[in-house]
């Protein structure tokens, strides 16, 4: 059997080594364009950056070290221009020439181009993407002398692009077209990644695309001007608006494609021929929360799509499961992740659901060092997991791995709720931040929390009675105008003052993070008040409505 692999890194090779370990007799050839055939590609910020120095040690495999270890015939710089399915054969082009090589069974894996916006100056030598080795060993040695630098797409790449370019002294300029930064992202999570940005002095740009890069008037580097015509010089601009399957040698041949160009692929990667599989980038792929198909250009599903590609061509594979496309981020000192669904992909699938925020911490406030985990979870009405998000300084990463892991097993808020997760102070609480969210969403399904939103805001401050029951010190350092100060510990005695202001109107609560505000909804509540908890509290409030007018002052405390 000849096993042709056209394309390597996570999909390709993961695919080749699969094949060799279950065939040992097998004649597997791989056929990669470019000069490396196994790199660690989402290294690549981290070398520009200057966190690893040495271009060998994003490498991690050699056509020399595949053959001796696993015995398979790697061709770097030889690329496969055409497939004739027919025939079972395909057109290389490389170092000796063109020529038609034969298989038994083929596995694509092209992986995706960097889309370069169509604008004038994206040719010139100051504009660069980050995707291969090569792209970024030249973007660390163009670094030595620059001063400035503009990075276009604020998505994955493009944040730690920003951070390698700023540690590196730089000053950043960050511009996505998107109105913020991690567009996945929920905005009010997303506003936190933003703060952490230009805190380390990255100059953040949003609701605004480059419209043209041109030569610097001053003869030294590009001016960059925007759609609104602002302009700036920088001596480097790193273009990361995104990817597109690279998917023309699929459709030339006649392989079935999505309307986004991702290769069509049953639950075991094979293509609409029977005799040809595709993994990776250029593939589409079915969400397990919306149903919706599309490209999720990610490692870890690519690794396990080329996996299951071999497994499939020697009979022995298990359908693929639908994706979660969770991911996770570094920017600066704070972490970003989600997984699953965000909000806003719910609603554009038409999927009702209900969000919860909190805002606890990684581990036990008395141990040193806690900080918050800010979380985000959406569920159904039912209570199921949908999704969620986290960003914080700690801990972030291990409770978006046991969401995920809670969204592929179909976990609900009772499940959650009853996880029994490690704990010792310096490590987590015993009502860890993920069982807190399970106990929210059981309160919700109880009927003892309901909750008002950011959307519901401007309706509440001319509608509702607005509590706000933080210290009189938190209440002074800002609060919205309409709102009332009674401190959580002194509602019950204020009962009365509460229900002559409120004056028939609803209760709408609120604290810092959401917990008190909740302590003092369950009293209105039992107290036959219209009560309603405000999710997150003003954390939430304040990152989800950045424009939000608060008012700073003497505590307008209801007994004063």
């Amino acid at each position: 059997m000849r096993i042709v692999v056209v394309g390597g890194v996570a999909g390709g090779m993961s695919a080749a080594a699969r094949a060799r370990r279950l065939n040992e007799s097998a004649e597997i050839i791989v056929f990669e364009k470019g000069p490396d055939v196994s790199f660690a590609n989402c290294g690549l910020p981290y070398h520009v950056g200057g966190d690893i120095q040495s271009r060998e040690a994003l490498l991690l495999h050699t056509p020399q070290t595949l053959d001796a270890s696993l015995g398979l015939d790697v061709r770097v710089n030889t690329e496969v221009t055409a497939i004739d399915r027919a025939a079972k054969t395909v057109k290389v082009t490389g170092p000796q020439g063109t020529d038609v090589v034969s298989y038994d069974a083929l596995v694509l894996s092209p992986g995706a181009t960097a889309f370069t916006p169509p604008i004038p100056g994206m040719d010139l030598p100051q504009v660069t993407h980050l995707r291969t080795v090569d792209d970024a060993t030249a973007l660390a040695a163009r670094v030595e002398g620059a001063q400035t630098a503009a990075v276009l797409g604020a998505g994955f790449i493009g944040l730690e692009t920003a951070e390698a370019l700023r540690e590196r002294g730089l000053d950043v300029a960050l511009i996505e077209m998107a109105p913020q930064v991690l567009p996945p992202l929920a905005p009010e999570m997303a506003r936190l990644v933003e703060l952490e940005l230009r805190a380390n002095g990255v100059d953040v740009v949003t609701g605004l695309a480059a419209s043209a890069v041109a030569p610097a008037a001053s003869g030294k580097g590009v001016t960059v001007t925007l759609s609104n015509g602002a302009s700036a010089d920088v001596d480097i601009v790193v273009v990361s608006v995104g990817v597109r399957p690279n998917s023309s040698l699929a459709s030339d041949a006649g392989l079935a494609v999505d309307e986004r160009g991702a290769i069509l692929v049953d639950d075991e990667q094979r293509t609409d021929d029977p005799s040809i599989w595709a993994v990776g980038d250029a593939i589409a792929v079915r969400n397990q929360i919306t149903g919706v198909t599309g490209p999720v250009p990610l490692a870890g599903p690519a690794n396990r799509q080329g996996r299951r590609a071999a497994e499939s061509i020697m009979g022995v594979a298990k359908p693929a499961k639908p994706v979660l496309g969770t991911a996770i981020v570094k920017v600066f000192g704070l972490t970003a992740a989600m997984t699953g669904a965000s909000p806003r992909m719910l609603d554009q699938a038409g999927i009702e659901h209900v969000v919860h925020h909190t805002h606890h911490l990684n581990h036990a406030g008395y141990y040193p060092g806690a900080d918050q985990v800010h979380l985000m979870a959406a569920f159904a009405p039912d209570g199921t997991l949908l999704g969620a998000q986290g960003v914080g300084r700690a801990g972030v990463d291990k409770r978006i791995d046991v969401l995920a892991t809670s969204l592929r097993a179909g976990f609900g808020a009772d499940d959650l709720a009853e996880l029994e997760l490690a704990y010792a102070p310096p490590f987590g609480s015993a009502k860890d931040p993920v069982n807190m969210l399970g106990f929210m969403m059981q309160n919700t399904l109880l009927g003892t929390l309901k909750l008002w939103h950011a959307e519901d805001v401007e309706w509440a401050r001319e509608n509702a009675f607005i509590l706000d029951v933080r210290s009189a010190g938190e209440f002074t350092r800002g609060h919205l105008p309409e709102a009332v100060n009674i401190p959580h510990d002194e509602i019950r005695e204020n009962l009365e003052l509460i229900r002559e202001l409120a004056a028939g109107r609803p209760v709408r609560v609120h604290c810092a993070s959401g917990f008190r505000s909740y302590l003092a909804h369950r009293i209105l509540d039992q107290e036959g008040f219209d009560s309603a908890n405000f999710d997150g509290g003003m954390l939430t409030m304040q990152t989800a409505l950045p424009e939000l007018d608060l008012v700073t002052g003497v505590a307008q405390h209801a007994n004063a």
